[in-house]
């Protein structure tokens, strides 16, 4: 029997439709994110949006206050993203954000513009803030062990191709007569929204999300057409089992949405250890400095170093093709060399690259302010390897299936707070302390080090439901979570059952022993009996209690 499939495609090309329409999401994201630093201090722009000339308050507010629109399309996702699914996340917030743009690009003289951009900024970034908290998890659920760092790496890189391509088309444009300056670039961005949402139509669910919510038949039929396996094959079964048996250990089999209460369990699942984590890799990448240089990259070039406006943007868009050759780094070395040792060679980089900028621009010399614009790229370039695409991986990878979906809007929450923050208060520090923002950023760095150190465990090569064995290790064994991940050894579909068993991950029978569910299940399934009933998905550990409650945060000492 032939795999079954989505718009025609089934095995590899469907995952990378998958994956095409994932990393859209992405690009455009990237391009929204460069779009504003070419066209804000533009003076066509500043002369139709009047109260932005010669005020970097109100042009931090008008490039800020996207990333509150960003933050409520988050929590949007935090209370409504497990009902609605991935798909039709993804599909809306590629709408809101399409309506965004026609109202930015429809402002006319004479009826109040600036705040017809405001809002138009704000609807755009409630969709993207949709995506970019479901994409990541859309993406890991649908990929293979092998190849998800890759994919989800490759998505945070094309951020940098989206600035990449902002930049260059606010250069261009800023050649061109005075509405086709700012209005030309921002519409570019309907290009990318339709791509996300047509497609996105006839794409998979996620199989996880529908194991969810107790959708064993789709499941099956997209597993087999994202795999290329036969639907009713071993391999479908024994992928879906495995799916089922983390959501069982994590008491979500069943259940259309996650109670927020949820997020802040300990015991063998740690739901709440592995929130922060993921979230505290959103925190600082943003506390970290990356879109102070971003979204100013311009502007410190003519504040800090003293360059014309015209001189600033060439450099600007020559930042972004470094920004973006280096983003692309990450794609070769991510499974090589990990997610903890990214981490940590990314902020030695930038810790130094800031120590660079400052060190320059004590002197208050134009000649020596110069070799700030050194710092400024080696910054961009280890940014680009790795902190631009690491915090979008490790939260959809860290957490697990039945907190995924609101840990990860969690995630992105924390992201856009804190873009909010620093895109908020770079021009004003800029203006007010000068160097001293480069310190700030240089000191952020270097503090972020030995919290990567002791408390985030490697989880390359590893199945999401070996990531949850991890865990489950490091409890049960009370050692640290990153030691445990170093001593577990790779497991194949088969251990991981084992071990699963071994951590109290799954039931056990009444002596206490492994016992025979698995195959009985097995057998259900080849005879066609019905297995969707959620009925038999309570899950008790060695102690009876229900995994995932009542056994608390874990306070034991970390390394």
């Amino acid at each position: 029997m032939a795999p079954p499939k989505f718009l025609g495609l089934s095995g590899r090309p469907l995952s990378l439709a998958v994956s095409t329409v994932a990393t859209t999401g992405f690009l455009l994201f990237g391009y929204d994110q460069g779009v504003m630093s070419g066209i804000i201090t533009a003076p066509a722009f500043n002369n139709f949006f009047t109260p932005t000339r010669n005020n970097s308050t109100m042009q931090g507010l008008i490039t800020a206050i996207y990333e509150i629109g960003c933050l409520i399309g988050a929590m949007f996702v935090l209370w409504t993203g497990d009902l609605l699914g991935r798909r039709k996340n993804i599909m809306v917030g590629a709408f809101i954000m399409a309506l965004g743009v026609i109202i930015q690009v429809t402002c006319q003289a004479g009826s109040n513009p600036f705040a017809q951009l405001f809002v138009g900024r704000v609807v755009m970034g409630i969709g993207n803030g949709m995506n970019t908290s479901t994409i990541p998890t859309y993406q890991a659920e649908c990929s293979k062990t092998s190849n998800r760092g890759l994919l989800i790496c490759i998505e945070g890189g094309v951020i940098a191709f989206g600035t990449l391509i902002a930049y260059w088309i606010d250069y261009g444009a800023s050649y061109g007569p005075d509405d086709l300056t700012w209005r030309f670039p921002i519409a570019f961005q309907l290009v990318f929204a339709i791509f996300i949402c047509v497609p996105m139509f006839y794409l998979p669910e996620s199989p996880r999300w529908l194991l969810s919510h107790g959708r064993t038949q789709d499941a099956d039929r997209v597993i087999a057409a994202l795999r290329g396996y036969e639907i009713d094959g071993p391999e479908t079964i024994q992928e879906r089992n495995l799916i089922v048996d983390s959501l069982r250990a994590s008491g979500g089999f069943g259940q259309k949405s996650t109670p927020f209460k949820a997020l802040f369990t300990g015991g063998k699942t740690q739901h709440f250890r592995r929130l922060l984590l993921g979230s505290s890799s959103q925190f600082m990448q943003q506390v970290g400095g990356c879109n102070a240089v971003i979204y100013y990259f311009p502007i410190l070039f003519q504040d800090s170093i003293g360059e014309t406006h015209n001189m600033s943007m060439l450099l600007g868009g020559i930042n972004m093709i470094v920004y973006s050759i280096f983003a692309t780094v990450s794609w070769f070395v991510i499974e090589r060399v990990g997610r903890r040792r990214l981490f940590l060679i990314g902020t030695v980089g930038q810790m130094l690259s800031m120590v660079i900028v400052f060190a320059c621009l004590i002197p208050n010399d134009p000649m020596k302010a110069r070799g700030a614009a050194v710092g400024l790229f080696t910054y961009i370039a280890f940014f680009g390897a790795t902190w631009l695409p690491l915090p979008w991986l490790y939260p959809a990878e860290v957490n697990p299936i039945r907190t995924r979906g609101k840990a990860n809007a969690v995630s992105t929450c924390s992201n856009w707070m804190f873009n909010f923050l620093i895109v908020m208060v770079t021009p004003i520090m800029i203006d007010k302390i000068g160097w001293g923002t480069y310190l700030f950023f240089a000191v952020m760095n270097g503090c972020f080090l030995p919290i990567i150190y002791f408390f985030y465990p490697e989880t390359a090569h590893r199945s999401l439901e070996e990531i949850d064995i991890i865990f489950a290790k490091g409890f049960a064994e009370n050692i640290s979570y990153v030691k445990a991940a170093k001593e577990l050894p790779h497991l194949a579909p088969e251990e991981i059952e084992a071990y699963a068993n071994r951590y109290g991950l799954v039931d056990r029978d009444s002596n206490g022993e492994g016992g025979n569910r698995r195959d009985e299940e097995k057998s259900r399934d080849r005879t066609g009996s019905d297995s969707d009933s959620p009925a038999h998905v309570d899950v008790v550990d060695e102690r009876g209690v229900e995994s995932g409650f009542g056994d608390g945060i874990n306070t034991k000492n970390e390394h």
